[in-house]
């Protein structure tokens, strides 16, 4: 079986030039990426003690719900402005061109809850950043966060820090 960077697809100059784009598709296409990554995020929650997992969508889906599933957690749905169906909490945050806004039902992280942040990529670390406001809003303790990739070279965990943060694979670069 190949290591789990061999499945990843990088796609250079996309979307702009200079860039390298690390693409998950080619990681989920296959049985075998897909088994070694649900397998290595489950790896890094190992011993962590919690209640939930939370991911963004929807790649945070595609990795979230497999972990919680094997580990007999719930999982939260964290969904962009106006796809939730009952009452929310909304948080704004920064995209290179602009604003977004992610919410989360409000009844989805009861207070002392331990949390565990699923997704599968850290760029500039906005998302996260503003689930954690969510999950701490509702109560709740991020007690961890994993990722399949790392961008390190966009500093995405400067905004994470003092929260456990892993990835399975780290690139240098953007």
């Amino acid at each position: 079986m190949k290591k789990l960077e061999e499945y990843v697809r990088s796609i250079p100059d996309f979307p702009e030039e200079g860039i390298i784009f690390r693409d998950i598709t080619s990681v989920i296409q296959d049985p075998d990426g897909l088994q070694l990554a649900i397998d290595g995020l489950d790896g890094l929650v190992k011993g962590t003690d919690y209640d939930v997992v939370v991911g963004p969508e929807s790649r945070g889906f595609i990795f979230g719900v497999p972990v919680a599933y094997k580990n007999h957690k719930s999982f939260v749905p964290v969904r962009k402005k106006g796809k939730l169906p009952c009452e929310t909490i909304s948080q704004e945050y920064s995209l290179e061109y602009g604003t977004a806004t992610i919410e989360m039902h409000k009844d989805a992280i009861k207070p002392g809850q331990k949390v565990v942040i699923v997704d599968d990529l850290i760029a500039t670390g906005g998302t996260i950043e503003a689930i954690i406001k969510l999950v701490e809003a509702l109560g709740g303790e991020v007690v961890k966060i994993v990722f399949l990739i790392e961008l390190q070279g966009l500093k995405g965990r400067e905004k994470l820090k003092g929260y456990d943060v892993d990835a399975l694979i780290k690139y240098e670069g953007k």
